[in-house]
């Protein structure tokens, strides 16, 4: 649905606040040190954000070219309002067609973005097509919705909230997309011969559930879903998933699981 992927209004900077440092900063260092290794003179992001990665690529190698792009302008705005250094740009950009010249990169690398590409081969395929010979596909999609323990209970409790149409979001694009033998499939009809994933589990930092629950209800394309609803009903909806995710956390650390994929 078009409306998962736009990220508008005041989505990006309740994004950026809330769920940057709760979901995202926890799997980006993973994913930087990834890129590392591989050793990379030139790196293209896809589905970059507010930057969260970005800017950890540009200072763990610096004397790489990195180029930054989103789909979304407001999320680029976010990320370009830092002070950025020499070897990081930002530019609008859609993963389905990109406006780079083939072999134009030795790495591309994506974070949590893969799950909203309506066409998943097509924007692997363009993928291959701009990295150079030999050149390495790193990106992370979110497990299954029920190793996520904190998005699992917010998703819950809004849809138990909210009457129909009611809010799927959560459950249907960014944890509707991690089975690793479709994702392998997929990246293989695009192009890519060697295919590796690896699951990675961490826990969101103690105190994260009031945030967490603001992030997806405020701070992302379900923001678009509840807003067909009244203010009354959304305001409802926000203080059930914040108590639920309040619950989740009392029992136990926030669980948070993703699926990293490395593909040449």
């Amino acid at each position: 649905m078009t409306s998962d992927t736009h990220f508008a209004g005041s989505i990006p900077s309740v994004y950026e606040d809330c769920l940057v440092p709760i979901l995202f900063d926890p799997f980006a260092d993973d994913l930087v040190a990834r890129a590392l290794s591989l050793a990379p003179t030139k790196v293209l992001e896809l589905a970059a954000g507010t930057g969260v990665v970005s800017f950890k690529l540009a200072a763990a190698l610096p004397n790489s070219r990195i180029v930054a792009t989103d789909l979304n302008p407001g999320m680029l705005a976010v990320a370009s309002g830092r002070v950025r250094p020499s070897n990081l740009s930002f530019e609008p950009a859609d993963a389905q067609s990109l406006p780079f010249a083939s072999g134009s990169f030795d790495l591309i690398v994506a974070q949590f973005g893969a799950m909203f590409f309506p066409d998943k081969i097509g924007a692997y395929r363009e993928a291959r097509r701009v990295l150079t010979s030999g050149g390495s596909l790193l990106f992370n999609v979110w497990d299954s919705l029920e190793a996520n323990s904190g998005s699992e209970a917010i998703h819950q409790a809004v849809r138990r909230a909210v009457p129909e149409p009611k809010p799927d979001f959560i459950a249907r694009t960014p944890f509707g997309y991690n089975e690793p033998r479709q994702i392998e499939q997929e990246l293989r009809a695009a192009g890519f011969d060697e295919v590796t994933i690896e699951r990675v589990e961490r826990h969101s930092p103690c105190g994260s559930a009031v945030r967490l629950a603001r992030g997806m209800c405020l701070g992302s394309p379900l923001a678009n879903e509840l807003a067909v609803h009244s203010p009354e009903l959304c305001e409802h909806a926000l203080g059930a998933a914040i108590a639920a995710a309040e619950r989740a956390e009392a029992s136990a650390p926030l669980s948070m699981s993703a699926l990293v994929i490395a593909a040449r």
